[in-house]
C-alpha cells in the first residue's frame, strides 16, 4: 500500500448565511481554494486525477463538476459530489486517501463546499391530487419518524443524559469565541469578494449567554444561540497525493495515517464520532495521549464537550483557533473545514506528533482523519 500525503490545504472564510457571500454559487465558492492549493505546490489542473467535494444543502446535480470546469480543469477529469451531511467534507477527503494508496490516483482535489444562502427551496409534490405541495426543511435521516430527532431537540436532550449544564455549554462557548479572535488565518483563507476573516467570532461575555433564551431543552441543561452553531456558507479543500508528489513539494507536507466512518445510534447523532475516533487510533495504535493537535466538530457545545470527555482529550490541543461555534456551520464544508484547520495548525507547531480531525453528522453518522507530522519540510 502506497503512503498518502496532504500538501496543501486552504479555505476560504466562514460567513454566517446571508452574509458578504450571499450572492455566490457553491461551484464559485469552492473555486478560489481549489486554484489556491494547486497554486501553493505549483501543480496544474491537467495534473490531477480527480474532484470530490462534499455538498449537502444544494439540491442535487454535482456541484465538484462545476467547480472544476469553472477553475479551469481539462473536461476528461471526473469529479463526483457526496452527501453525508454534517460528515461530507471530511468524507470526501476519505476516499481521495483510498484511490491514492491504492495507486489508483497520484493527486485528488478533495475537501467540501456549502451555501446556506443560495441552497434551493424545498418542496414535495402531494401524492393525492387533492393534496397541496407541502415544504420541508430537511430530509428524513432514518426511515422511522420516531428515531430522527432534529438537532436542537436531540443535543438538549444529550445535555441532559450526560448531565451537562447550560452554564458549561456557555462557558465552552465563550472559550470557542476568544480562541478564534487570538488567531489570524492568512495563510489558510483565500480572499473572496474582499473577505479575508471569519466574521462571525466576537467577545462573547457570559453575561449575554444568560440573557438568551432556551432554544431547545430545560432551563438547566438546554441549548441556546450561544451553544449551537449559526447557519453558514464557506468551501475548504486539501490537496491529496502520493509520496511521489510529494518528495518534490518544496514545503512541509503531512502524511495521512488513516480515516474512520461509522454508524451510530440516530436518536444521539452527536455521539457518532467517539466510536469513529476509537475505532481509528486503534486502527493505527495511537492513543489520545500522543495527540498533538485536535480539530473537533463544535455543531453545538455539548456535541464538542462530550466527544472530549469519552475520549480523554487535552482541551489545551483542542479547536486552538476556536470552533464552529466562533465560525459557523456551514453544513457540507464543516469537515472539510476541520481538516483545512488541523493541516495549519500542524504545520505551524513544527514538531513531530499526530493530528486528529472528527465530526458527527444527523442519523448517527461518524467520521475521523488522523495526521501524522515529523516536524521536517517533507512529512
Amino acid at each position: 500500500m502506497n503512503r498518502v500525503f496532504l500538501i496543501a490545504a486552504r479555505r476560504i472564510a466562514v460567513i454566517p448565511r446571508g452574509g458578504a457571500f450571499a450572492g455566490f454559487e457553491a461551484h464559485e465558492l469552492a473555486a478560489g481554494p481549489i486554484r489556491a492549493v494547486l497554486d501553493d505546490v505549483g501543480v496544474s489542473p491537467a495534473q490531477v486525477d480527480e474532484v470530490i467535494l462534499g455538498n449537502a444543502l444544494y439540491g442535487g446535480g454535482n456541484p465538484a463538476r462545476l467547480a472544476a470546469l469553472a477553475v479551469g480543469f481539462p473536461e476528461t477529469i471526473p469529479a463526483m459530489t457526496l452527501d453525508t451531511q454534517c460528515c461530507a467534507g471530511l468524507d470526501a477527503i476519505l476516499p481521495a486517501v483510498t484511490r491514492v494508496r491504492a495507486g489508483e490516483a497520484n493527486l485528488i482535489v478533495a475537501g467540501g463546499v456549502e451555501s446556506y444562502s443560495r441552497a434551493p427551496m424545498r418542496i414535495r409534490p402531494p401524492k393525492e391530487p387533492q393534496d397541496k405541495p407541502r415544504p420541508y426543511d430537511r430530509p428524513p435521516f432514518t426511515p422511522w419518524p420516531d428515531q430522527d430527532p432534529d438537532m436542537l431537540p436531540a443535543a438538549a436532550a444529550l445535555a441532559e443524559e450526560l448531565a451537562i449544564r447550560r452554564t458549561d455549554q456557555e462557558a465552552f462557548a465563550v472559550t470557542s469565541h476568544a480562541k478564534a479572535l487570538s488567531v489570524r488565518h492568512v495563510d489558510e483563507i483565500v480572499p473572496l469578494g474582499g473577505v479575508t476573516r471569519d466574521a462571525f467570532p466576537r467577545q462573547l461575555a457570559p453575561a449575554l449567554c444568560r440573557r438568551l433564551p432556551v432554544l431547545a431543552g430545560d432551563t438547566v441543561h438546554g441549548v441556546t444561540a450561544a451553544t449551537v452553531a449559526v447557519e453558514a456558507d464557506s468551501a475548504a479543500i486539501v490537496l491529496v497525493a502520493s509520496a511521489s508528489i510529494a518528495q518534490h513539494v518544496d514545503r512541509t507536507v503531512l502524511e495521512v495515517l488513516g480515516g474512520a466512518r461509522v454508524g451510530g445510534d440516530p436518536v444521539r447523532p452527536g455521539l457518532a464520532l467517539i466510536p469513529a475516533v476509537r475505532r481509528l487510533l486503534a486502527r493505527q495504535e495511537v492513543t489520545a495521549s500522543e495527540l498533538s493537535c485536535v480539530e473537533i466538530m463544535e455543531a453545538f457545545a455539548v456535541q464538542a464537550m462530550a466527544g472530549i470527555a469519552a475520549l480523554g482529550l487535552n482541551p489545551a490541543l483542542v479547536n486552538r483557533g476556536g470552533g464552529a461555534l466562533a465560525r459557523g456551520h456551514p453544513i457540507g464544508a464543516s469537515g472539510a473545514i476541520l481538516a483545512v484547520r488541523l493541516w495549519h495548525e500542524m504545520v505551524r507547531i513544527r514538531r513531530s506528533g499526530f493530528g486528529l480531525a472528527a465530526i458527527a453528522a444527523a442519523g448517527g453518522l461518524g467520521s475521523a482523519l488522523l495526521l501524522r507530522s515529523s516536524g521536517d519540510r517533507h512529512g
